[in-house]
């Protein structure tokens, strides 16, 4: 992101990566490394940008800096097994980057690679910026082509054979699993080559389309072609366009939609739905305009409405697909299709359903089954509401009907999910009533929400402010903590922040942002992020230009202090005096409600002390 400073303030601003705006709303700390988004809400340091940026986890942000800026990783020590898996994928990777280059070359520098490949690659519009976008190559149309440049520059037949790159038959017949194909790699996430799609260009070599087998670092099931050039523009648009084959991914490229994965020709699977979910939670289905295929892939739609996710779909005219449709039209005219026809699930299943269904009255119940039976996959009620609204009206029958068949479908699975859970519990030789008492559903904690933004008061000035000095020696923490020694807090972020600060003070040590950014959890990270960094600064104009002085905190800090310590104690005598009127409200003895009455007044008298020093009128 270009970052730019206003005037002589200390942060860096710049429009955010992660949604769209005009005007610059994420800021960036550089002295603790931490960034805060005031228009999306997304904070954290340099790894949670990574992380959000580049939709890797922990560990993959963590390497992929440590790769960019030649940091050795200091792990735990693995055991022989572990270092043995590690080495193998490590090695994979680096086959599979040399084949990869391999078939890129040969595409670009060898006379059939150019005269059959690049040709196939023209003729299907895709230019040189898509080419070199995808990585395309072709594998020559030889046997040992691949092998024996493998082997010139020392990389074992064991490590091709895993990679998927050589098959061995016998140790007299080995040849190139990928001979005479253009060559489409698959990448994961973070950009690394994990294997090869590969098409024929003859009509009588089968199959059309060969695959990588699986390997360490190929898992069909978890891999989405294209998802590396696309994560970005995924998050952009809040929107994902699922199609079926590479050449489809790479069209829509061409036709400016960048968002667009393909599941490689296989069925959508749970993992896959999760890896675009990543960056959004809008699926767009795009069908080719196949009758007998689109109720073969309702498994997906119903897969993607049980993660939670909203999916729409568009159907192609008969005889198209994506790639074939987007060349036809154009870029303009293709994106417009795409508007006019995207719909949501229950108009695309209730059009699918419509016409075999309008003259047959067991059809058309079928029919409705199949639709309720998709909106129960939904996990937000709320939705599911909308939907059995819509499809009241679409197929013309009552609402209170089809509720009455989405609530029989649910309460089967809910009876299901727990005969299966109590058989569980049962084979654990666990009794009945620890079964119920398991699986009964606690009382969510009631967090009032002055309480929490009073204690997030006090663990800002703590994080921010700890290390001042109150009395020679004598630090802020130790006063605040001190005096909030009684206070139990309620918000779980912040109560985890304050008991760092009590062990670590308890150890001579008083913790500051950065040591909390670069010890504590993911959510203590960003929560950290949040507090030390402001939204607004000063302009020097105040005083220079203007000659107006605006104190900082920093100048008030002990009136600032004093303030927090009163408000939050207030709104937890308040919190007290309503849970205390509440025990009074079902008292049954005199002497019960004796007692409850005097702990009100004393709770009255601790309340009426402290909004006098806060200058508060309490009304009630």
């Amino acid at each position: 992101v270009t970052l730019r400073r206003k005037g002589s303030g200390r942060y860096l601003w710049a429009c955010c990566p992660f949604h769209d705006e005009k005007t610059p709303s994420f800021s960036i700390t550089p002295e603790r490394g931490i960034y805060k988004c005031f228009g999306c809400g997304k904070s954290g340091d340099t790894i949670n940008f990574i992380m959000e940026h580049d939709g890797l986890n922990y560990l993959e942000a963590i390497r992929h800096l440590a790769q960019k800026y030649g940091i050795e990783i200091i792990e735990e020590q693995q055991s022989d097994e572990q270092a043995e898996k590690q080495n193998e994928k490590d090695s994979l990777f680096i086959v599979l980057s040399f084949a990869n280059e391999f078939f890129k070359e040969k595409l670009k520098q060898s006379d059939e690679g150019r005269s059959v490949g690049l040709s196939y690659f023209k003729e299907r519009g895709f230019n040189e910026k898509l080419i070199d976008k995808f990585e395309l190559g072709y594998s020559l149309n030889e046997w040992s082509a691949l092998h024996k440049e493998a082997e010139s520059k020392a990389y074992s037949e064991e490590l091709l054979e895993k990679a998927g790159l050589l098959v061995v038959k016998s140790e007299d017949k080995k040849y190139d699993r990928f001979r005479g194909r253009v060559i489409f790699p698959i990448h994961n996430i973070s950009g690394k080559v994990v294997g090869f799609g590969a098409r024929t260009l003859k009509k009588d070599d089968k199959p059309k389309y060969l695959n990588s087998p699986e390997s360490e670092v190929y898992h069909k099931s978890k891999i989405l072609y294209g998802i590396y050039q696309a994560k970005h523009a995924i998050r952009k648009e809040d929107n994902c366009y699922l199609v079926e084959g590479y050449t489809d991914v790479i069209s829509l490229h061409q036709s400016d939609i960048d968002n667009v994965v393909s599941s490689s020709g296989t069925s959508l699977t749970e993992d896959q739905v999760k890896l675009i979910s990543r960056f959004s939670k809008n699926i767009t289905v795009l069908f080719d305009g196949d009758a007998a295929g689109l109720k073969a892939s309702l498994r997906g739609i119903d897969m993607i409405l049980e993660a939670g996710m909203n999916v729409r779909t568009v159907v192609f005219p008969e005889g198209e697909d994506p790639d074939s449709y987007s060349q036809k039209l154009g870029t303009t005219a293709f994106k417009q299709f795409l508007a006019d026809n995207t719909v949501d699930f229950i108009k695309f299943k209730a059009g699918l359903y419509a016409d075999e269904a309008s003259k047959d009255p067991i059809k058309k119940a079928a029919s409705i089954k199949e639709i309720v039976g998709s909106i129960a996959k939904i996990p937000d009620p709320v939705q599911r509401a909308v939907y059995l609204k819509e499809s009241s009206s679409l197929l013309d029958i009552e609402e209170t009907i089809l509720l009455a068949e989405m609530n029989k479908l649910l309460f089967k699975e809910k009876r299901q999910q727990s005969d299966i859970a109590k058989r569980q519990q049962e084979e654990r030789g666990a009794s009945i009533e620890a079964f119920i008492e398991q699986n009964t559903e606690k009382e969510p904690i009631n967090n009032d929400k002055l309480i929490s933004l009073q204690e997030r008061e006090s663990v800002r000035i703590l994080i921010n402010y700890g290390f001042n000095d109150i009395e020679e020696e004598f630090k802020l923490c130790n006063y605040l903590l001190q005096e909030l020694e009684d206070v139990s807090f309620i918000t779980p972020i912040y109560k985890e922040i304050v008991d760092i600060f009590k062990e670590q003070l308890a150890e001579g040590r008083v913790v500051d942002s950065q040591y909390l950014i670069a010890n504590g959890s993911p959510e203590i990270k960003k929560e950290v992020a949040d507090l030390v960094t402001e939204r607004w600064e000063v302009s020097p104009n105040w005083n220079d230009k203007f000659q107006i002085f605006v104190p900082e905190e920093d100048d008030v800090l002990e009136s600032v202090v004093l303030s927090n310590v009163l408000r939050l104690k207030f709104r937890v005598i308040q919190k007290l005096i309503a849970d205390n009127m509440a025990k009074l409200k079902v008292a049954t003895s005199e002497e019960e409600q004796d007692q409850l009455f005097k702990i009100h007044a004393e709770l009255k008298k601790s309340e009426m002390e402290i909004a006098k020093a806060l200058g508060i009128v309490v009304t009630r």
